[in-house]
């Protein structure tokens, strides 16, 4: 059966979304159009405003839609540890956890020269600003267990020696190769716990 032009725009736009495949993006296309004008326009409006009002937090790089972000401007929070995620949405898998009580810093990817992505585009003159300004006496880095990830965390850790803090990494009870967004909480938190410090 041929696919109708619209549907394969569609369908070509939804494969853009990272780990979104073809038959996925196939589901989910015919799934959008089983739905009613009603439903199609929230769906819509939902995702207008979520581009509209949604920023990044001024302080940690997060997604938030008041700045400073709720993670920032918490009494409750540890202001002497500091954790370093890949993408806003790592947070929200570590505060499942509900052993981590610190502050966030966010670095909108890893370090992959192939994508153009190198130590400029990780902000990384803002996270040191943000530590010389701070008193942390504990940064864990908690990029994902990937090549870029790993170049990422020995990049960061180069970067921090300079100051008398404890660098420490995710105890690789994580699967070497996959996402921290894809690990369970339970992963997730025998890894924050198991942590270790970071040396050359």
């Amino acid at each position: 059966m041929e696919t109708p032009q619209p549907l394969n725009r569609l369908i070509d736009e939804l494969k853009k979304v990272p780990s979104i495949g073809a038959k996925s993006a196939q589901r989910i296309a015919f799934y959008i159009l089983g739905l009613s004008e009603a439903e199609v326009e929230n769906m819509a409006e939902a995702i207008r405003e979520a581009k509209k009002k949604t920023i990044l937090c001024s302080v940690c790089n997060g997604m938030t839609h008041a700045d400073p972000c709720r993670y920032c401007t918490d009494p409750g929070r540890r202001d002497d540890v500091l954790c370093v995620v890949e993408e806003p949405f790592n947070i929200n898998t570590i505060e499942k956890t509900g052993i981590f009580h610190g502050r966030y810093y966010v670095l909108h990817g890893a370090l992959s020269p192939l994508k153009g992505k190198g130590p400029d585009e990780l902000k990384t003159e803002k996270l040191l600003k943000r530590v010389e300004d701070s008193s942390f006496k504990e940064i864990i880095i908690a990029t994902n267990p990937t090549v870029e990830g790993e170049s990422t965390a020995v990049f960061l850790a180069n970067l921090f020696k300079r100051f008398p803090i404890k660098i420490t990494r995710l105890a690789m009870g994580l699967p070497v190769g996959s996402d921290l967004d894809y690990a369970d909480h339970v992963t997730v938190k025998k890894a924050l716990e198991g942590r270790t410090e970071m040396t050359e």
